[in-house]
């Protein structure tokens, strides 16, 4: 059986994109973020452990993110991140978890410092009914200072994966939800095809996002970087 093409990333600091799995190795040695790296140390500010974590949707794995985390900060203000980057669309509850039965709840008010150690890896749900599951896993720590004064740094990030129109095979812009659920079809539609498609019962099509949550309960982004 051939391999799944891995989703491509690219690299915050170089711009340089890569395969999910050689953006790990990158990351040890790019000269931008050991430039980076280097000119924080210079700087003001406290010394503290410094999480690179790697995010990715549990089932697919075609989304992903590579973020560093201060020790010092809280999986509430991850739970924050992950809402505006990816998930939130009408203010569901969410968790993090260890372990898959019976998990173990991690409270949002635990430190980074507090939970990841090395290949530790937790679950983060979002919404118990059309829940999104995230796999969140410490692949490596460094101690130094932060490159920002916000809790998080995005690092690297995929980007979107490819879809075609299932009329004519041109890229597609938008996600027909009653294809995809009720005619067992991928759904994607191109801007041309989109216009004309006759599926309404789900409110019309979506548009395609770079998130997990894309075709899930109604969401739309924003699909951004908090900060």
């Amino acid at each position: 059986m051939a391999r799944r093409k891995q989703t491509r990333g690219t690299c915050s600091y170089c711009g340089r994109v890569l395969a999910r799995s050689g953006m790990l190795r990158h990351l040890e040695t790019c000269p931008q973020r050991e430039a980076a790296i280097a000119a924080a140390n210079q700087g003001v500010g406290a010394t503290e452990k410094l999480y690179h974590l790697r995010v990715q949707d549990k089932w697919s794995g075609d989304f992903w993110l590579d973020l560093e985390m201060r020790g010092s900060a809280t999986l509430q203000e991850l739970d924050a991140y992950l809402r505006a980057i990816w998930l939130e669309c009408c203010g569901h509850l969410s968790e993090f978890s260890l372990g898959d039965w019976p998990r173990q709840e991690i409270p949002m008010e635990r430190r980074a410092d507090q939970v990841f150690r090395s290949n530790v890896e937790c679950t983060h749900v979002y919404d118990f009914g059309t829940s999104s599951h995230t796999l969140v896993k410490a692949v490596n720590m460094r101690e130094g200072k932060a490159l920002t004064p916000h809790p998080i740094v995005l690092m690297t990030r995929n980007l979107p994966p490819e879809a075609a129109c299932i009329e004519c095979g041109q890229p597609a812009g938008w996600l027909c939800i009653q294809c995809l659920y009720e005619h067992d079809l991928v759904g994607a539609l191109c801007d041309t095809h989109v216009d004309e498609h006759p599926h309404d019962d789900y409110g019309g099509p979506l548009p395609l996002l770079n998130s997990p949550r894309t075709g899930m309960c109604g969401y739309t982004g924003p699909d951004e970087p908090p900060y």
